[in-house]
């Protein structure tokens, strides 16, 4: 089968990113049935070959207009699909879409005619602010990670910043790798324009993984492997946290003091 990644070295590593992250979500048990998303947003991957390809579907409607993403070409994991599906074979799975000039629609380019995922809308406003901001970041992941998510049947830890200062604390890698920690997002319908506007006002509060409370999360990155990491570097330090409590104690965590020498020594972010 003819496949637009063919001679496009670059687009396939994109892609193959993609269907090995979508791997390992399913693998560590985030990705239940066609549980969670991906968006990449690939548009310096295309080059004027692709830009002259007719659409093979569309064009649909976005329903609402994203001004910024003009000329813009993002893969997306494609609505009702399995990731442990997509890790297997990604473009029938997912498809490749461009925004329609007045950027209130789209059209599916590539492989097949797989309707893209019904968060698009949010993912697609998620780009749209990254690109005003002037981000480099180019991709959003939205899984299920189950320690994460246990954690927010508490209301202790959907106070602001209560989750991050614990998980922090509990293996100095967390702080290193993610050292904007985790956003929160109260419960809102799933793929709402509510859910949405939330979780930019949260990135906006300087967030790269925003949780939603009993839901999942959502992060940015340079690229779907870095958000990947992210997320998966949190939930080890759910983990940890879970396994001192499952052992009878409370975990006493890295101090404040030791965070700080963290910071410091490894010019993070404040």
């Amino acid at each position: 089968m003819t496949t637009v990644l063919q001679n496009r070295e670059a687009l396939r590593a994109e892609i193959g990113k993609v269907a090995e992250v979508a791997g390992y979500l399913w693998k560590k048990g985030w990705a239940e049935r066609n549980g969670g998303n991906i968006t990449v947003n690939i548009t310096e991957h295309v080059d004027e070959e692709m830009r002259g390809m007719k659409a093979i579907a569309g064009p649909f409607p976005i329903g609402k207009q994203l001004p910024h993403l003009e000329e813009c070409w993002f893969y997306c994991k494609g609505t009702g699909k399995r990731m442990r599906d997509l890790a297997r074979d990604p473009m029938a799975n997912g498809s490749i879409i461009r925004i329609c000039p007045g950027c209130s629609s789209y059209e599916i380019v590539a492989d097949s005619p797989v309707m893209p995922t019904s968060e698009l809308p949010s993912h697609l406003a998620v780009h749209d602010y990254l690109l005003v901001k002037g981000s480099p970041y180019r991709a959003s992941l939205h899984t299920h990670p189950i320690e994460l998510v246990a954690l927010t049947h508490s209301r202790y830890w959907l106070e602001k910043d209560n989750a991050t200062r614990m998980l922090w604390s509990m293996i100095p890698e967390t702080k290193a790798f993610c050292p904007r920690g985790l956003g929160i997002v109260p419960y809102m319908l799933p793929s709402s324009v509510e859910l949405a506007d939330a979780t930019i006002r949260t990135i906006d509060e300087d967030y790269d993984v925003v949780m939603w409370e009993k839901h999942g999360v959502f992060a940015v990155d340079v690229d779907i492997m870095d958000a990947f990491d992210q997320v998966d570097v949190l939930n080890k330090a759910a983990q940890i946290y879970i396994a001192g409590k499952a052992m009878g104690f409370e975990p006493e965590g890295m101090t404040s003091a030791q965070m700080k020498e963290m910071s410091v020594a490894f010019h993070l972010p404040k």
